[in-house]
């Protein structure tokens, strides 16, 4: 038996070997390869997979790529590949699909599979999860004529780099000192290829891939896995630091006094250097608090658009209206390129070199004036009853402007918040914001109770 509760609204994941097995990928394979050949009309289908580096990732590889071929599509066995990169080599190589077996940043014991149709287009609730989730709890898969393929591509990093390389001009990149912490994840590949081009010096940590996390987890979300990268950035007195999750598609910097930047600010620093070539576009960010992502948005000219929280519905809203670039608070930016929608950690860590280098000044002196409103960060709570805290704050907070496009966010002249269900785990998810640490501190308290009654 398959437990459909493994269907994500964003991808397939869960806990290895319990609910998630060679079962379940030969499965997912069989269903998706069924799916792309019906959606497209044709019996010839070629599907990239790659894989990351989780202790059960290599077991699940190939009975996916089995289910795959069983099912009578060609696979493009991708290796050892980060998402991002993943994703670039489905485009780029004009495949007609992709699966990544990866479980992102969860812990060790975790694992699932990330599906893609041609261009990267993601599949996700609403986009095709629903139909693969029935077929692969069916298990009724159609009889192939034939058996498919399977051919290696080897390095597909090194032309995601190349590509990445257009949109900057290295000679104008000062030899910044970087420390990178990549939390034995996938980003260590494209970091080390990305530097053997530039003039930095890169001071790696934990660049071994090792499914186990022996460091810490590959979480640069939570705090207590970048107390190590903050200390070595004080102590190498480098540039800045960055840090990757486990499947290199979340990137986080830390500037050179050890602290680190808010994604939010990094989504609107984006916005501005891309907006200055493409004045007036149309940038995307999600619901949860950072409004200095808004307002830097509007001081570039650019057309600010609300999103839902999560990679897959960001990048199909993006598809939809024609956005440039879209940054999540998580630390997913993603930027429309010729190859499609998708996570570009590589040319986000070439643009902040870049502007960082024409600022003249510290990391630290170019991001200070943006740094003028309290996060208060994701905070998550393990409630009986979703809906009722949802419908619980929507009354009390009932004199404040509201909306729902994800969750409940509710806007006061100098305080704002929203109160989301987590698409992935069962948790109800807090992010809030002021103009004061002490406003912050004191309206985080009152949520923490209402939401915990």
């Amino acid at each position: 038996m398959i437990d459909p509760t493994i269907f994500k609204a964003y991808d397939v994941r869960d806990v290895y070997p319990d609910k998630i097995n060679k079962e379940v990928a030969n499965a997912i394979g069989r269903a998706f390869a069924q799916m792309r050949k019906k959606e497209l009309g044709r019996e010839k289908v070629t599907i990239g997979v790659g894989r990351d580096m989780r202790v059960s990732s290599p077991e699940l590889n190939t009975a996916l790529i089995e289910g795959i071929t069983a099912q009578g599509a060609d696979v493009v066995d991708l290796g050892l590949v980060s998402t991002p990169t993943f994703y670039f080599a489905i485009s780029a190589y004009g495949f007609d699909g992709g699966v990544q077996v990866s479980a992102s940043h969860n812990p060790a014991k975790f694992n699932g599979f990330k599906l893609t149709r041609e261009r990267a287009l993601p599949v996700g609730a609403g986009t095709g999860m629903e139909e693969l989730r029935d077929a692969v709890i069916k298990s009724d898969f159609l009889a192939s004529a034939r058996k498919g393929t399977v051919t290696l591509h080897t390095d597909p990093v090194i032309d995601e780099v190349q590509f990445s390389l257009t949109y900057a001009d290295l000679s104008k990149i000062k030899p910044f000192k970087v420390v990178v912490d990549s939390a034995s994840g996938m980003g260590a590949l494209y970091v080390e290829e990305l530097f053997k081009h530039l003039p930095c010096a890169l001071m790696s940590m934990n660049f071994e891939l090792d499914g186990t996390f022996p460091a810490h987890e590959a979480d640069p979300l939570k705090d207590e896995n970048m107390v190590a990268l903050k200390k070595r950035v004080i102590a190498e007195k480098a540039d800045m630091g960055i840090a990757t999750d486990g499947d290199g598609d979340r990137i986080f910097f830390v500037d050179n006094t050890g602290r680190t930047i808010s994604p939010a600010i990094m989504r609107g620093w984006f916005a501005q250097i891309f907006l200055r070539d493409n004045p007036g576009a149309t940038v995307g960010y999600d619901v949860r608090p950072g409004r200095i992502t808004e307002d830097l948005i509007k001081s570039a000219g650019g057309k600010p658009l609300l999103v839902r929280v999560g990679h897959s519905l960001a990048k199909a809203e993006m598809i939809k209206t024609g956005a440039l670039y879209s940054g999540e608070s998580s630390g997913h930016f993603f930027l429309t390129t010729k190859y499609g929608a998708f996570e570009t950690p590589v040319i986000m860590i070439l643009k902040v070199l870049q502007d960082l280098s024409a600022h003249g000044g510290t990391l630290e002196e170019l991001v200070r004036p943006w740094r003028k409103y309290h996060e208060s960060g994701e905070i998550n709570f393990k409630v009986a009853d979703c809906s009722a805290v949802l419908a619980r704050l929507t009354e009390r907070y009932h004199d404040g402007t509201q909306t729902t496009l994800d969750g409940l966010s509710v806007e006061y002249p100098t305080w704002w918040f929203n109160v989301r269900v987590s698409n992935t785990e069962p948790l109800v998810r807090l992010n809030l914001e002021s103009g004061s640490a002490e406003l912050t501190q004191e309206k985080v308290k009152e949520l923490s109770a209402l939401i915990q009654q």
